[in-house]
This record gives structure tokens, C-alpha cells and sequence, in this order.
């Protein structure tokens, strides 16, 4: 039976300039991942876990290699080919929340629903506050909510459209640690609701923990992945996980 991941990377590398010299992010990443897995991305600071992050989601491309989404070859794709996959098909939770200031939480959930198509965006859009608890705030702009309580409605925002895929990069990272602890359970929720897949950043073992694959960063590449071995391939690969 043929294999088909969901997300990609063979042989990803990223570079950049550093005044003289060439500064090495990734180098040499091999990754698989499925269609519903919840996979953990970690390693210290430094060890390249955002910028992979970003190489997956096409924010970024990489310097060597290839990065495959849902069958596409992203360095292949322009830029409105991109955001159109990505609109189509990820979803996205930050650490610094990033909503829209001058638009209310409501209005906030509602933007790439539109920018989709979706008919019955409005009530797409008021779901999704209800799942998230924050069915009666929705007329409240960001300031006037608490820091948990606008990753609530970036989590609307972000499971709203029914992504495929939701990447999140440190999105607890903002936030004290019971109501981070709060905000994790709610997007292992969702996610589990919507079967969707979860690639999450963070430097947190015990965040990692809750996964059920841990990709291990160190140096730009990676050190340890714990899902290799349940993974469809030649010879011992438990003996090499």
C-alpha cells in the first residue's frame, strides 16, 4: 500500500546571511507526518523549531530540499498559490495571539472565513466562540480581554474554517501556567473534535508529553523522533528511533 503523508520534508535546509558568514538553521531534515497525528516539535532555544515550523506551513521556504503539504511541492508554488493552500487548508496559533486590534473578537473569527467563501460564515463564526466558551464575548475587542481569553478566540480563528492542519508555535508561551494548562486542554479538545492535525512547538516536556510524537530539535537538526518507529519502514527502526 502506498504511503501518503500528510506534510513532508525530504532533505530540508535553511541558511541565512550573517554579515561574511552563512548561518545554518536546518540542515538535512527528513520528517513524515500523517493526517490526524499530534506531533510535538521541541528542542532549546535557538535549535530551529519555528523556522521548520514555518518551512511546514509554506510561511517560509527552504534553502535545500523539499517541503510537501497535502501532496504539494511548496518551493514549487507561487505566492498566491500558497496562501491559497494555506487558506484552504492550515490553520494558525501563535504565541503573541496576533488578532486584528480594531476588529471584535467576533469580527476577528469571522476574517478568514470570508476570506474562504464560507456561506454561512456568521454562524460558523459564533460555533466556533461557543466552543471556545466565549459565546458572550464576541462584541469585546482584544484589549478588553484577558491574555487566556484572547487565545480562546485564536483558537476560533483558527479551527473555525476546519483546517486540515493547525500549526501552533509556543502558544501557551504567554500565558501563567494554570491558564496555559486551561489553553492546552482546549486545543487537544478541538483538536480531537475536528480530527485535525497538530503540530506543536514548544520547549515544554511536559507539553510534549501530552503528544503522541516528540520530534527532538538539536543544532538544526533532528536529534530524536519518538514516531519513528511506528512509522512504515526498512529494516530495524525501533533500533534506530
Amino acid at each position: 500500500m502506498t504511503h501518503n503523508p500528510q506534510i513532508e520534508c525530504i532533505g530540508v535546509g535553511k541558511t541565512l546571511p550573517s554579515g561574511a558568514r552563512t548561518l545554518t538553521i536546518l540542515e538535512g531534515v527528513d520528517l513524515s507526518i500523517d493526517a490526524g497525528e499530534l506531533v510535538a516539535i521541541l528542542g532549546p532555544s535557538g535549535s530551529g523549531k519555528s523556522t521548520l515550523l514555518g518551512l511546514l506551513a509554506g510561511l517560509d521556504r527552504p534553502t535545500t530540499g523539499s517541503v510537501r503539504l497535502a501532496g504539494n511541492a511548496l518551493e514549487e508554488l507561487g505566492e498566491d498559490e500558497l496562501a491559497l493552500l494555506r487558506r484552504a487548508r492550515v490553520g494558525f496559533v501563535f504565541q503573541s495571539f496576533q488578532l486584528l486590534a480594531n476588529l471584535t473578537a467576533r469580527e476577528n473569527v469571522l476574517v478568514p472565513l470570508e476570506l474562504t467563501g464560507v456561506e454561512d460564515a456568521a454562524a460558523r463564526a459564533d460555533a466556533a466562540l461557543d466552543e471556545v466558551g466565549l459565546a458572550e464575548r464576541g462584541h469585546h475587542y482584544p484589549s478588553q480581554l484577558s491574555g487566556g481569553e484572547q487565545q480562546r478566540v485564536a483558537l476560533a480563528r483558527a479551527f473555525a474554517p476546519r483546517p486540515a492542519v493547525l500549526f501552533a508555535d509556543e502558544p501557551t508561551g504567554n500565558l501563567d501556567s494554570d491558564t496555559g494548562t486551561r489553553i492546552l486542554e482546549l486545543i487537544l479538545d478541538l483538536r480531537e473534535r475536528h480530527g485535525t492535525t497538530l503540530v506543536l512547538v514548544t520547549h515544554d516536556r511536559e507539553i510534549a508529553a501530552r503528544a503522541e510524537r516528540q520530534v527532538h530539535l538539536f543544532g538544526g537538526r533532528i536529534e530524536r523522533d519518538t514516531g519513528t518507529a511506528a512509522k512504515p519502514a526498512p529494516g530495524p527502526a525501533r533500533d534506530r528511533a
